[in-house]
């Protein structure tokens, strides 16, 4: 066996050093141009150090971040950074968040496009849109929810019977502990469905049972940290197994589920008399052929009508499953709810909204439940579409803005008592109903909750009619818990309770 020469093992050693040298140094120069990108710019908001390659991707607990937000506030102002796929702005306090979304609403109109939402086609619906699509699917979906009675009593007979199928399912139960969340998921999301589909679906109907448990999960995977790693690295997120996967593969269950609804409405579509929210949108479809950029198509279709299915029922079933935990954990603001609707309404028809003006207590209570149950904390992200500034600072086109809501319904300045259960945060000296400016549990300005005023209406008269038919107590031994599940939507952790008929 020949052995290699001096010369030969030199020129190879120095081929190994070199490749080393280049790793170290191409390794050194993408770590160094990675901070470069994460400096500041010139008077940009503060904001915790950032990392390389990660910014601040764990600057918050991605099960708590509203309250790591609030938290990182009183540290570095009401107007802070952070970088994760993209520099980011956090919104805190009332004046504040008013400002920015009311004062200066226009050029922070649009919602930021992320890898995750472009790839489930989230950029087609009515809730992530932007610009001209935006406004025109937003004022064709309010215009339409309206015409078939959103804001309107003919709406409410819906409700009532929606709540008469609920009701019957809690007395099954005989006053003993049972979990509300599915069955009131069902209940809220048939309101929708009535309105959206022309028909509402049997709670045993296995296909809408699977809707709601994907909705369900969706909206916990869309505010985690794999939807935050998926943003940041989306190439490698691709590739990857995780929740992140599950969520792209339900969003085209869901899909696949809106597309057979449409189908089935095309049959027997008849645009001279529109059933429902899809039988209008296909006449559209057919009006705006020339206006392309408007996004008038059955891809646009399927993701407006999944939006409106969340906006529409989501926010307001997890308010009512807070509201049955808050009445549990204070029987005595329960019993004075009741007084005033043996009062006011009393035991021989079921509530209306026209006896909202008249019950200033319960108006009061549903208020501060939608407060400290803070449904939607961190709000939907907001995209600035020109340099903006605000609190002194420079805020560049194309920056990502969170509205930290739950800063907002916990205000020290705003709210007398912001950390405990108070009523009175809503009733003047005289009892009557007053409403605190920063209440804006469905955001404020341009993008203001499209369901705002369906949700209104369901909470009074679903709220309503439970504490009229029931009594709402916790099983024997058992406290209330206020812990929660962090998503989209701040919901509270599955309990069971006891719903007691009052009126055998």
């Amino acid at each position: 066996m020949v052995s290699a020469s001096p010369s030969v093992l030199i020129s190879s050693l120095w081929k190994w050093v070199d490749v080393q040298m280049l790793l170290v140094f191409t390794i050194v120069f993408l770590v160094l141009a990675d901070m470069r990108r994460k400096i500041r710019p010139k008077n940009f908001p503060p904001g915790p150090m950032c990392w390389p390659i990660v910014g601040n991707l764990f600057a918050v607990d991605m099960k708590k971040p509203h309250l790591d937000m609030t938290r990182l506030a009183e540290k570095y102002g009401s107007v802070y950074s952070l970088k994760t796929d993209t520099w980011t702005v956090v919104l805190n306090g009332y004046k504040t968040v008013r400002e920015a979304l009311v004062t200066q609403g226009d050029p922070m109109a649009d919602r930021p496009e992320t890898a995750l939402s472009q790839d489930v086609g989230q950029h087609l619906g009515v809730i992530t849109s932007n610009g001209y699509m935006w406004k025109q699917q937003r004022r064709f979906a309010l215009f339409t929810l309206k015409y078939f009675g959103v804001g309107k009593k003919s709406l409410e007979s819906a409700i009532l019977e929606e709540f008469t199928n609920l009701a019957e399912e809690i007395e099954g139960y005989k006053g003993k502990p049972y979990n509300p969340a599915l069955h009131m998921n069902y209940a809220v999301a048939n309101i929708i469905c009535s309105l959206v589909f022309g028909h509402r679906f049997d709670y045993t109907d296995e296909r809408f049972q699977t809707l709601i448990r994907i909705f369900d999960k969706a909206i916990v995977v869309e505010a985690s940290i794999w939807a935050e790693l998926y943003n940041t690295f989306p190439a490698i997120m691709r590739l990857l197994p995780g929740p992140h996967q599950t969520l792209k593969q339900d969003y085209e269950k869901v899909k696949d589920f809106l597309r057979q609804e449409i189908e089935e409405h095309k049959e027997d579509w008849d645009p001279s008399e529109p059933r429902d929210y899809i039988d209008c949108y296909l006449s559209e479809i057919e009006k705006t052929k020339e206006d392309t950029a408007a996004g008038f198509h059955e891809d646009s279709l399927i993701m407006c009508t999944l939006d409106l299915f969340v906006a529409g029922s989501e926010t307001t079933s997890t308010t009512l499953r807070w509201s049955f935990l808050y009445m549990a954990k204070y029987p005595e603001v329960q019993e004075k709810v009741q007084a005033e609707i043996e009062q006011v309404i009393g035991n021989s028809r079921l509530p209306s909204m026209a006896d909202r003006p008249n019950m200033p207590y319960t108006d009061a209570v549903l208020h501060e439940i939608q407060r400290l149950g803070n449904i939607v904390p961190l709000a939907l992200p907001r995209n600035t579409t020109k340099d903006v500034q605000l609190n002194g600072y420079h805020i560049p086109k194309g920056t990502q803005v969170i509205p930290n809501l739950t800063s907002v319904l916990f205000d020290e300045n705003e709210w007398e008592t912001p950390n405990s259960f108070n009523p009175g945060h809503f009733l003047d000296k005289e009892g009557k109903f007053v409403k605190n400016p920063a209440f804006i549990p469905f955001s404020a300005g341009k993008r203001v909750c499209l369901g705002e005023s369906l949700a209104k209406m369901e909470l009074f008269i679903f709220f309503t009619s439970f504490l009229q038919r029931f009594s709402f107590s916790m099983p024997p031994g058992v406290k209330p818990v206020m812990d929660f599940r962090f998503g989209v939507t701040l919901a509270p952790l599955a309990y069971e309770i006891c719903a007691t008929s009052r009126h055998l």
